[in-house]
């Protein structure tokens, strides 16, 4: 009995010492245990005569399960990015129109959410992070088949994971804030039936092979080993370059030059830019996909650029204009905090703040100089901030990564070999997304018409598309 005992004693702390993330809340070879007792007393003697052999199968290491603190981390970075979304753009975009159309820009926004929300878990995510295609996933994962709440998704460290469905709605929301930005290139004139049919394809045929080709293993921008921490390439220049395509073909605004087209609401846009910052953290830390010195330093990068955007657009403008203006701020902000996005957990703090020095005044140029001088309507300068700012932010993470700048480095890293890198996905993402969108805008244009009519233009978006107005007159 004694040495039965003993035998006991072994096997159940082994079971004691077995890792506290494996996969399954009781392990298989935990449930066997509890069984084991009554097996024992009918055969006393072989189990005695083999304790060895038991041990073994006890021994084998059960596969991890999600660090409880990562996993609410991650939860929490994803409501913060829904919040930037909306209302956060609603609202900044939606002070920047007229008022007659202050409403159809809330409308959009929200509806482009809801509408990637749920092509996503039909067929995006998929096609966007499974399989090992050089530029397209397989659909293997459709309607998230094979997805359950005990899948996880790997993180950057090793061994360490997070719930699979967590993952998938983080991303998500960049796939459904990627899209909404378009709109800004788009605003107070395009029709909102065409915009839809325009979000749903360019989510399918630009999105989510940019995203495989930059986020995905086996990747052709990922197997380059192109940087992009959360988004330069896959978010804002793939947005920007369609925003742009879309404001050539749509062409100007009526009155675009001649008449007065101010922000209604400069209140809105400083609340909806403080909130797209907020939700920025969640953004960029978010990306690190678990909560860790990696998280804090994407964190406090996504404090830095932005601040120091913010003042050297402002200072910029205050020489040029004499006055220092809120719209300057809020916008140096957004400029600072695109460019910081492939770079966020990825540089250090003072590389940030440079970077965001750099930011503020080359794309307030891109608004203000470019813009003229190519004559085009991008109505809220989506091309201007998100598409030179996520250039700028993506090439010069090439740059200041380096571990001599305050970098984390990479391995086999060199800066001219890097930053080739970097230019070589930058003009991927410029080509396919203009290409995509170009093509789809043209169509869409041919078929259904992008346009609202001139006397909707006039009217304005809000009665014209949807029937009610922002405000009661």
């Amino acid at each position: 009995m004694n040495k039965w005992l003993a035998s006991l004693g072994l096997i159940l702390s082994l079971g004691l010492a077995a890792p506290v993330w494996a996969e399954d809340p009781m392990p298989a070879p935990v449930a066997e245990e509890a069984a084991a007792p009554a097996a024992m007393e009918e055969a006393a003697a072989p189990a005695e005569a083999a304790p060895a052999e038991a041990v073994p199968a006890e021994a084998e290491a059960p596969a991890p399960v999600p660090d409880k603190g990562d996993t609410t981390w991650m939860m929490m970075a994803t409501l913060v990015v829904i919040l930037m979304t909306i209302p956060g753009l609603a609202l900044f975009y939606g002070g920047l129109v007229r008022t007659k159309n202050m409403l159809s820009v809330l409308t959009q926004v929200f509806v482009i959410f809801c509408l990637i929300g749920v092509l996503w878990g039909i067929y995006g995510y998929s096609l966007a992070f499974n399989g090992e295609g050089p530029f397209i996933g397989n659909l293997s994962k459709m309607f998230l088949s094979g997805i359950t709440p005990d899948s996880t998704a790997a993180t950057f460290s090793d061994g360490v994971v997070i719930p699979e469905y967590v993952f998938m709605v983080f991303q998500l929301t960049f796939a459904a804030i990627t899209t909404a930005l378009i709109i800004g290139g788009l605003a107070e004139r395009v029709k909102f039936s065409a915009l839809l049919v325009f979000s749903a394809l360019w989510f399918t045929f630009s999105y989510l092979p940019i995203a495989h080709m930059v986020w995905a293993a086996g990747g052709f921008l990922f197997e380059k080993g192109a940087l992009d921490f959360a988004g330069g390439t896959v978010v804002h220049v793939n947005s920007g370059v369609a925003a742009l395509m879309g404001a050539l073909v749509l062409g100007k605004r009526i009155g675009y030059g001649k008449e007065a087209m101010t922000p209604h609401s400069l209140t809105m846009t400083m609340i909806g830019a403080s909130m797209l910052w907020f939700g920025w953290f969640g953004f960029n830390a978010g990306s690190n996909l678990e909560a860790n010195g990696g998280t804090a330093l994407a964190f406090i990068n996504t404090l830095f650029a932005p601040a120091a955007a913010a003042l050297s657009w402002m200072f910029v403008e205050w020489m040029i204009k004499g006055k220092a203006s809120m719209l300057g701020v809020a916008s140096g902000a957004i400029a600072g905090l695109v460019a910081v996005t492939p770079a966020a957990g990825l540089i250090g703090p003072m590389g940030a703040l440079i970077l965001g020095l750099i930011a503020g005044p080359v794309c307030l140029w891109a608004v203000t100089g470019l813009k003229k001088m190519l004559g085009y309507d991008d109505s809220l300068d989506v091309f201007g901030i998100h598409g030179v700012g996520g250039t700028l932010g993506a090439i010069l993470t090439g740059v200041f990564v380096s571990p001599s700048l305050g970098g984390v480095g990479i391995d086999g890293y060199t800066m001219g070999g890097q930053v080739m890198t970097q230019i070589t996905a930058v003009g991927v993402a410029i080509i396919w997304s203009g290409v995509v969108s170009l093509v789809l805008f043209k169509v869409i244009d041919m078929t259904m018409g992008l346009r609202v009519a001139e006397e909707e233009e006039r009217e304005g978006l809000d009665t014209a598309s949807h029937g009610e107005r922002a405000y009661s007159m």
